[in-house]
């Protein structure tokens, strides 16, 4: 942490929140905050994460967290979301996977990820046969989706390292809500878009190569604490690595605050320059995305978009 006061101002950068209004298209997207995203095409829908309650840092920093039901109730409602296929945290820190239990069992989805995320589930109360473990490389429909994982790492620092080794019922610290498996999600729809999510700012070397989609989820969140050789290297692995068409960056937002539209929520805002700085992080991104030639995108929360639309 450090002793910078304040925090990055959005309206700075208006003129990122442009992806294209999804309008009657199909698949779109749905930003919630953090690396939460509802991807659906009105039959069939997937969400990564599921996290709604939001904690305030108090809470987070010397209490126990758990799921508030009644925000998750809220999202969920507020998203017009009532069915979900799957819930996929792209790994188990609490800003992550402290809802998917919940969220799964109040829509019907399975909850999908490693070791650790299926133990926030079996904490949760999901049964067996709702739990679905990730492995590196291999491929999983859920309804009009495919998804395929690759290992991945978290960015640094990882304040909560290690695995989640038993069932973890809430209300629990969150320093017990441990990193897991980090993943690099790879979706297909069965009308050929395809997308990456990269949810945590982290990287393997060359994991990703050969491979290409068209729009990248991108995971910012610590980046403009780590230097700009990171954030370099950080592009090129994972956007560089799959060639898109649009980067859409997530995991951006102060998640200690609520979501706009619960009660003691407001606009969304940047986290504090005393924990990220957005500045930096935009500032390189945008100049790497102008090299390539590549549009950065910030996407609006609780609006339906569709970042596969062709770049004007």
């Amino acid at each position: 942490m450090r002793l910078r006061l304040g925090r990055p101002d959005l309206a700075r950068y208006a003129d990122r929140f442009d992806v294209p209004a999804a309008g009657a298209s199909v698949p779109r997207m749905t930003f919630l905050g953090v690396s939460t995203l509802l991807l659906d095409d009105d039959e069939s829908a997937l969400l990564t994460d599921g996290f709604f309650t939001r904690p305030g840092l108090l809470p987070v920093a010397l209490g126990r967290i758990g799921p508030d039901e009644d925000r998750i109730a809220t999202s969920l409602r507020r998203a017009g979301v009532e069915r979900l296929d799957a819930v996929l945290p792209v790994h188990s820190h609490f800003d992550h996977v402290l809802d998917s239990a919940a969220v799964a069992r109040r829509t019907g989805a399975r909850l999908v990820g490693g070791t650790s995320t299926l133990n926030v589930g079996r904490g949760g109360g999901l049964p067996e046969e709702r739990l679905v473990e990730l492995q590196a490389g291999r491929t999983f429909t859920f309804g009009h989706w495919t998804v395929e994982a690759e290992l991945s790492t978290h960015c640094p620092p990882d304040r909560y390292p290690g695995v989640i080794d038993e069932p973890l019922v809430p209300p629990a610290k969150a320093a017990a809500y441990r990193c897991g498996e980090a993943w690099s999600l790879f979706l297909s729809h069965v009308s050929g878009a395809t997308a990456l999510v990269q949810g945590s700012a982290g990287f393997v070397p060359g994991a990703l190569a050969g491979r290409s989609v068209d729009v990248v989820f991108l995971g910012i969140g610590q980046l403009g604490l780590l230097g700009e050789d990171y954030l370099t290297s950080y592009w090129t692995e994972t956007v560089r690595a799959v060639r898109p068409r649009r980067v859409v960056a997530i995991h951006w937002d102060d998640f200690f605050r609520p979501l706009p539209h619960i009660p003691g929520g407001g606009p969304l805002q940047a986290l504090p320059y005393a924990g990220d700085d957005l500045d930096v992080t935009l500032r390189v991104l945008g100049r790497l995305a102008d090299e390539d030639g590549v549009p950065l995108c910030l996407p609006r929360v609780w609006e339906r978009e569709n970042p596969w639309a062709a770049p004007s």
